[in-house]
């Protein structure tokens, strides 16, 4: 179940890519920020006769994810679901203001550097082209 400003989100917004999320482990209070997207592009072979593949968007498995993290992951397996919250911090449009609001608030909390956060390292690619919406 995934939280967004206090309301159960249960159907991908179809305006939205994706979201930054935070799951806390309520046992001990660690935390891990990262991004999930809600569609991916589905590729089809071409129709009889055409050279072009087709391009279907389908939606991931957002609602079940539970991170990258090995550790999380780990202490997931051995505590269960339950036990861990799961938060949206902010949707996104775009795959590039996702990655801008990941790295930003990874960032922001110093997630690297408290070992009250799962997170290991911080990778992003971000234009500026793909920004101009960032709010």
């Amino acid at each position: 179940m995934w939280l967004y400003k206090g309301t159960i989100i249960d159907s991908a917004p179809e305006q939205s890519q994706g979201f930054v999320y935070c799951i806390k482990n309520k046992t001990n209070g660690r935390k891990y920020i990262g991004k999930k997207n809600f569609w991916t592009t589905k590729k089809m072979p071409p129709l009889k006769g055409k050279t072009n593949k087709r391009h279907r968007k389908v939606e991931t498995d957002w609602r079940d994810y539970m991170g990258s993290s090995e550790t999380l992951l780990s202490d997931v397996n051995v505590l269960g679901k339950d036990f861990f919250q799961k938060e949206i911090l902010k949707m996104c449009n775009n795959k590039t203001t996702l990655a801008y609001w990941e790295t930003k608030l990874q960032f922001d909390n110093d997630v690297l550097l408290r070992d009250d956060y799962y997170n290991q390292f911080i990778g992003c690619r971000i234009t500026a082209k793909g920004l101009r919406d960032v709010t």
